[in-house]
């Protein structure tokens, strides 16, 4: 069951996981602190990708929304865009996008195999493909597991980011770096080091 709706203009909303983790029905909060990212990492790597007004920003693996919510509220001007390959956390990201009145966000029921870069000027990844690891938390068991999966779809966004042009801005969380290409020049560290903020050069 979901909390009464808040108004993203509340402080408390933007500045506490808790209290907009609890926009979220029960199983989505459940896996808020390993799945979702922190509202203040959200601050900071948006911050960081709103380069101009119409820029368009990719969030690899969206999950929740919350990444994509948060940030389309603080930076209207620009497009802001999750794909996702559960179909049900689509349909809720369009729920609460709807109930929270912002419009420059699009959610994506896609593989990631299936999304197209071409459009996209920065991108964000919060380490979404390392559940398929053993012994890691899962989301839920809707989507198929494995390590040959991990690999692939590492290797996959390493060939897609290469091929991006020069001012490209990456913002991993988490990451183990394996699927960031040579020439992502790192620009800037936080959280020792788990968040890290790269142009390509």
């Amino acid at each position: 069951m979901t909390q009464p709706l808040k108004n993203m203009s509340d402080k408390n909303i933007l500045d506490n996981d808790e209290a907009f983790n609890a926009l979220y029905p029960d199983p989505i909060k459940a896996v808020a602190a390993r799945h979702w990212t922190p509202v203040d990492v959200v601050k900071k790597a948006a911050a960081f990708l709103a380069t101009h007004s119409g820029a368009k920003v990719l969030d690899i693996g969206s999950g929740s929304g919350k990444f994509c919510l948060i940030a389309a509220h603080l930076y209207p001007h620009v497009q802001w865009t999750g794909v996702e390959q559960r179909e049900e956390l689509v349909l809720l990201c369009d729920e609460m996008k709807a109930r929270l009145k912002i419009e420059n966000v699009k959610f994506l029921a896609q593989n990631i195999t299936e999304a197209d870069f071409e459009p996209y000027d920065h991108f964000y990844f919060y380490n979404s493909f390392y559940e398929n690891l053993p012994g890691t938390q899962k989301i839920d068991y809707s989507v198929s597991y494995s390590e040959k999966l991990y690999d692939y779809y590492n290797l996959f966004l390493y060939k897609k980011l290469m091929k991006r042009p020069s001012g490209t801005r990456l913002v991993t969380y988490h990451s183990l770096g394996s699927e960031v290409p040579e020439g992502y020049e790192v620009v800037g560290t936080d959280y020792s080091e788990f968040l890290k903020f790269r142009v390509k050069i």
